[in-house]
């Protein structure tokens, strides 16, 4: 299409040059306010952004830090356990009676009088 020309012309009068001065100063405030908007939208963005990542992963590291301490907790629990049955032990082994009851089963040590039969630990195939 070819352009149309323009039938109405503007007088060159200091009020209508005023005038498309102020318009020309308001469109410039208008795109300097937007490019400032936009320049805070990005900043915070990224901010924000940069945030969110870094407490995701303090979480993660948290529920790693939070898993580990349970397991060894666990083991502290298991060790405690050990100890116990060991301190058992220690004073199960300072009784006579005891020790001469595990030499008895475990080494076929006998009384006077005593016979002992080892009986073999399989079943007979009949």
């Amino acid at each position: 299409m070819e352009e149309r020309k323009k039938k109405v012309t503007k007088l060159p009068s200091k009020s209508v040059h005023q005038y498309d001065a102020y318009i020309e100063r308001q469109n410039r405030k208008k795109q300097r306010l937007t490019r400032r908007l936009i320049l805070y939208a990005i900043v915070v963005a990224l901010i924000v952004g940069s945030m969110s990542i870094y407490h995701f992963n303090q979480r993660a590291l948290k529920a790693d830090k939070l898993e580990e301490y349970e397991q060894l907790e666990q083991q502290l629990a298991d060790l405690n356990q050990e100890e116990t049955d060991l301190n058992n032990e220690i004073e199960n082994l300072q009784d006579e009676e005891y020790v001469l009851e595990i030499a008895r089963t475990n080494y076929f040590f006998s009384n006077e009088g005593e016979l002992i039969f080892k009986l073999p630990d399989e079943d007979p195939s009949y």
